[in-house]
């Protein structure tokens, strides 16, 4: 499979340096993990990518959660041969459903964004493969609501217009196959609809088929909120994974629960032992853990992704997370990777060809365009595309709108707790530009500039304008030290810098606050009238 590609030397450089193992200790509560329990409540060190950023594979045999950093939520993993594909909700980023393909389940590459048209909010997909052919159902939260099937013949695409099959008053189609067969989709709420032979369109109503169990009243949680139905078969069970509790809200609320049957068409059995995951104090390193899928690893293991929020971090969104599965006796399984806060065991079985380096650099000298897998829009018109080019090392992103609010962003998914990106940027007369920390069109703060004023932005508003010495170039940084957010300004390319009289602080710019199930993202922007051109994009993480 192909990498990552437009990798500048100096990011392919860093990356590099970044590599080497960082050692970390383990915890002895669970049996898959080794060595000398770390004091309670520290956190190990992370091994280290493309530009600092933290991966999961700490080169010693064993991973660190969370698998996929950053805004990662609602995975959904398929197995195909000794191939593994990720994708996740992107919500209103496109292009959008960036697919993922590993072969070690640790270090993973994005292939290809499946999803150009902007149709809505891109809500909990479900990746399969069906007589050879690779589908992805998924919600849009639009006017009105809507799932849709995409398809493609290769993984790499092409992948189709999105199909539109109705079903606005349900999210998160889940798709299975049944021993007679039979194709459906697995619904919100405990619902269900027969898919025709094809998979493209419905045949029949949706019908309710599974009440799932319900948790202790006096449990701190979201609400009730039956989702992400998974099916997975099994030694002659059909197991149905459900999350339960709302996806945010009390770090206590979401959860995993399972049932089963001999036949798709049910009747379904509650687990004894639900919930199978939950997040029981908010001591814990991840909250909100559900949202899960259950498959089969390389070496015939069993394994299960899920999502959950890092502590204190809601700003960077719901995260990938990888949990060992253990079948029990009963013919039910258990998650034993513990709460996910110390290193474990990686899976067995590698296959050949797991030597590429894990993620992208998010560093960029503009040799390509990447558009899907690096950089996304923040809900684009339908020709928004055709506003950026790059020619010689630099992006020119025509302007649009009046600020961030509606110049659709270009941005990143950035998964360290500290980072600090910069860029230098020209403007032409009649043009703001600058550097944002985008939450969305709401929630926002940042740093621009037109010829003779700076903007600065917070709370989603523009506040002050000062006077810019620079004119219609400079170079401009932003760093963000767990949620202290800073800016700083250099007139000669970056030799000597000035940090700007305006500091901030983030760490309420996350979906508790405002909705949307969305991450506080680094990103660019262009508004007025004429072009910004941008070169030399630099991010590191701080660690």
């Amino acid at each position: 499979m192909r990498g990552p590609t437009g990798v500048s030397r100096r990011g392919a450089l860093a990356g590099a340096a970044g590599l080497a193992v960082l050692a970390g200790t383990a915890s002895e509560s669970h049996a898959r993990t080794a060595g000398k329990r770390l004091p309670d409540g520290a956190i190990p060190p992370y091994a280290r990518g493309f530009d600092n950023q933290r991966k999961a594979d700490l080169g010693d045999g064993r991973f660190l959660n969370p698998l996929m950093a950053g805004d990662h939520p609602d995975p959904t993993i398929l197995k195909d041969g000794d191939d593994y594909y990720l994708t996740f909700s992107t919500f209103d980023s496109y292009p959008g459903l960036v697919i993922w393909h590993s072969r070690d389940l640790l270090n993973w590459q994005p292939v290809v964004a499946a999803l150009s048209r902007n149709v809505g909010a891109v809500w909990a997909p479900d990746l399969c493969r069906h007589d050879g052919r690779y589908f992805i159902y998924f919600a849009a939260k639009a006017a009105p609501n809507c799932t849709y099937v995409i398809w493609a013949d290769r993984i790499a695409g092409p992948w189709s217009a999105p199909i539109p099959l109705g079903l606005p008053d349900h999210i998160d189609p889940g798709h299975a196959v049944g021993e007679d067969g039979s194709r459906w989709l697995f619904l919100s709420g405990g619902d269900r609809v027969a898919l025709a032979p094809d998979g493209l369109s419905l045949k029949g109503p949706v019908e309710h088929v599974y009440d799932p169990w319900h948790y202790p009243e006096d449990w701190d949680v979201e609400g009730f909120s039956p989702e992400g139905p998974k099916i997975v078969a099994r030694g002659g069970w059909f197991y149905l994974i459900t999350a339960v509790g709302g996806t945010a809200g009390p770090p206590t609320g979401h959860m995993v629960i399972a049932a089963r049957s001999r036949s798709i068409h049910g009747p379904w059995e509650n687990c004894p032992h639900n919930p199978i995951v939950r997040t029981r104090s908010r001591e814990e390193a991840w909250w909100s853990r559900g949202h899960a899928t259950v498959f089969e690893g390389p070496a015939g293991d069993w394994w299960s992704v899920y999502h959950g929020f890092e502590r204190d971090f809601w700003t960077l969104g719901r995260q990938t997370l990888l949990d060992p599965v253990e079948w029990t006796a009963d013919g039910w399984f258990r998650m034993t990777g513990g709460d996910l806060a110390q290193p474990i065991r990686a899976p067995l079985g590698r296959k050949p060809g797991t030597g590429a380096p894990h993620g992208m650099a998010l560093s960029d000298d503009f040799a390509t365009l990447d558009l899907g897998r690096r950089w996304n829009f923040f809900r684009p018109g339908p020709d928004e595309a055709a506003r950026a080019r790059v020619s010689g090392g630099e992006l020119a992103l025509r302007a649009t709108g009046t600020a961030p609010v509606d110049s659709a962003p270009l941005l990143l998914i950035a998964g360290d707790r500290a980072y600090e990106f910069e860029c230098s940027i020209e403007v032409d007369p009649g043009v703001t530009a600058g550097l944002l920390l985008f939450y969305d069109s709401a929630l926002y703060c940042g740093l621009g500039f037109d010829a003779r004023r700076y903007v600065t932005h917070q709370y989603g508003m523009e506040r002050g304008r000062p006077t810019n010495p620079h004119g219609t170039m400079m170079r401009m940084r932003v760093r963000n030290e767990a949620h202290i957010v800073s800016f700083h300004t250099s007139g000669d390319g970056g030799k000597t810098w000035h940090r700007f009289d305006r500091g901030m602080e983030v760490s309420g710019y996350h979906h508790n606050v405002r909705g949307g199930f969305l991450m506080l993202r680094p990103g660019l922007y262009a508004a007025g009238k004429g072009t910004a051109r941008f070169r030399d994009f630099r991010f590191r993480a701080l660690a």
